[in-house]
């Protein structure tokens, strides 16, 4: 787990820092137990800050991020509306790239694990659809693992050409055949004494898969041409996109190669179930594609929600691909709701019409009978009132395309009470 320290300042004025660094598996901590440990700052505490350390400045103006520059320490400006953001950014900058980014608590949970099994030698697998970060957690296991030093080589098994598969995963001799001008390592030598994630597993030729079941249960390789073993010292580490067991079922996967690789199995739910991963991912994301030194685009209040909200069927990949995008086609400063793409978030769906009434015949008494009216309580007047402003407030939503700064305008309050009013509309609608 990464460690960074936490000024008494910023606990005081940032508190929910903390909790959302934990939640990222990030453990914040008083006094630094690692050498190199960033130090997270206020602004005000500059003269205590290294070029390795955070800067944190809270305003109402625009939010801003500048890196790490010419001796300087990195430094982020936002407010009250701006926070989510915000501190999924300071989080970012932290992990730096060292492995997955995570926002959900029981993500933080699956890394400890996948951390806990990465200090045996038991073979892992990651299952999980295409783009939940099954690659990134296979790089956590090694990143954590005592063969950390050594390569961690990674290949796509399906991406492979299905004559050429033995010959790149084992080696190969000179002559072999046709165009083996040369003597081929492969890749389990290649890995020697590091991690091998083979991805996508399940695609690999049921003759192959014999032929790797022996190479992990004797831990030696046979090149092609060659009539003598040799020796590697590799960790295994595999994924499918695929239910391994369901095609093991259906006889399309050895059973019990299944049983070898699936000793410490991972699995990884799609993006669509982890909200506060999204702010997670797209502040990595953000960082990671704005590396020129220009202006930092921060994503709006609005556009963040907007994002996880989102049902994601490409998972990360789509999420990458809508971000990109968005800094290429965005008129402003910032990426707004509007520049994402996506359909607008909906809060309620409208009720039910009410029945037309009957062309012909007669028509209800609009005064009841006597003895059936029901006195309206204080509650129940509150209670309508309430739901006509929020009809009203919806309504004016879906006219503006979900867009908050012109739906506020329509409804003549300030962006902030509008906020306010959709923050108490999903309480509602979550107590429901």
């Amino acid at each position: 787990m990464i460690e960074c320290t936490l000024s008494e300042a910023v606990r005081t004025n940032l508190p929910m820092l903390e909790s959302w660094l934990k939640s990222a598996w990030i453990n914040p901590v008083a006094v630094a137990t690692t050498a190199g440990a960033v130090k997270v700052l206020m602004a005000q505490e500059i003269a205590s800050a290294s070029h390795r350390d955070i800067l944190v400045d809270l305003t109402d103006g625009a939010p801003q991020l500048v890196r790490a520059a010419n001796g300087l320490p990195a430094r982020i400006a936002f407010g009250f509306d701006d926070m989510p953001l915000g501190l999924a950014l300071i989080a970012e900058l932290l992990r730096a790239g060292r492995g997955p980014a995570v926002g959900e608590p029981a993500m933080a949970k699956l890394m400890g694990y996948a951390a806990r099994i990465a200090r045996s030698e038991a073979a892992v697998l990651i299952q999980g659809e295409t783009g939940t970060g099954k690659e990134g957690m296979a790089r956590l296991v090694h990143d954590q693992s005592p063969r950390a030093k050594g390569p961690f080589i990674a290949v796509n098994c399906a991406a492979l050409p299905e004559t050429m598969v033995e010959a790149i995963l084992f080696g190969h001799k000179k002559g072999a055949f046709t165009g083996a001008s040369a003597d081929g390592e492969g890749l389990f030598r290649a890995a020697d004494g590091g991690t091998l994630f083979l991805d996508e597993i399940t695609e690999l030729p049921l003759a192959l898969q014999a032929k790797l079941l022996r190479a992990l249960q004797e831990g030696e390789v046979l090149p092609v041409g060659e009539t003598r073993s040799v020796k590697v010292d590799v960790r295994i580490v595999t994924a499918a996109n695929r239910d391994a067991a369901e095609l093991v079922a259906a006889g399309e996967f050895r059973e019990d190669l299944y049983w070898r690789l699936n000793v410490m199995p991972i699995a990884l739910p799609r993006l669509a179930d982890r909200r506060q991963d999204v702010r997670a991912i797209a502040a990595a994301m953000l960082i990671r594609m704005q590396n020129d030194g220009t202006d930092f685009a921060w994503l709006s209040a609005e556009a963040l929600e907007t994002l996880q909200a989102h049902s994601w069927p490409g998972n990360a990949r789509e999420l990458g691909n809508v971000l990109q995008r968005a800094l290429v086609l965005r008129d402003g400063d910032a990426i707004e709701a509007e520049d994402l793409g996506l359909a607008p978030v909906r809060l309620f769906t409208a009720p039910a019409a009410a029945p037309a009434p009957a062309a012909f015949g007669p028509r209800a008494d609009p005064v009841p009978a006597a003895g059936t009216v029901k006195l309206m309580r204080a509650g129940d007047l509150h209670s309508l009132s309430r739901a006509v402003e929020h009809d009203a407030i919806q309504q004016a939503l879906d006219e503006n395309g979900g867009n908050r700064r012109e739906t506020a305008r329509m409804l003549g309050i300030s962006e902030r009470t509008l906020r306010y009013r959709l923050a108490n509309m999903r309480e509602l609608a979550a107590a429901a």
